[in-house]
């Protein structure tokens, strides 16, 4: 059975992926704030499938 609420991954992407905030400069400016915090990841990324 499904549970009743499941994310997608391309819907993710396309509100909090690395190409969704580089469009907005809002979005550069959470990018920049997680460098200068020296964040491993910047933005979500889909994971693949072994």
């Amino acid at each position: 059975m499904k549970r009743t609420l499941e994310g997608t991954k391309i819907k993710r992407q396309h509100t909090s992926g690395f190409r969704a905030r580089m469009a907005t400069s809002a979005g550069q400016e959470v990018i920049n704030r997680r460098r200068a915090k020296g964040r491993h990841k910047l933005a979500i990324t889909a994971s693949k499938r072994a």
